[in-house]
């Protein structure tokens, strides 16, 4: 119930109580607009993290250039 009233408060449902049954319906324009604003972060991010990979697989091709395969180091042989 402290959920209910939480997003009542915010103007995300409405409730109707009738005798013992309480009804909740959504309010579509807040989700709306809630949803707008996410999908201009999640754009954002989603470039961001493209961007991210593009330079993490760049400079991991740089590192094996860079770099020998490691060859283990084997003890010598006790005559």
């Amino acid at each position: 119930m402290k959920h209910l009233r939480v997003l009542e408060q915010a103007g995300l449902i409405s409730q109707e109580k009738t005798g013992r049954v309480r009804r909740c319906r959504l309010a579509v324009q807040p989700l709306q607009q809630a949803s707008a604003w996410l999908s201009q972060y999640r754009a954002f991010w989603e470039e961001q993290f493209d961007a991210l990979d593009r330079y993490l697989s760049q400079q991991q091709s740089v590192e094996v250039k860079r770099w020998p395969r490691h060859i283990p180091y084997r003890k010598p042989r006790s005559r």
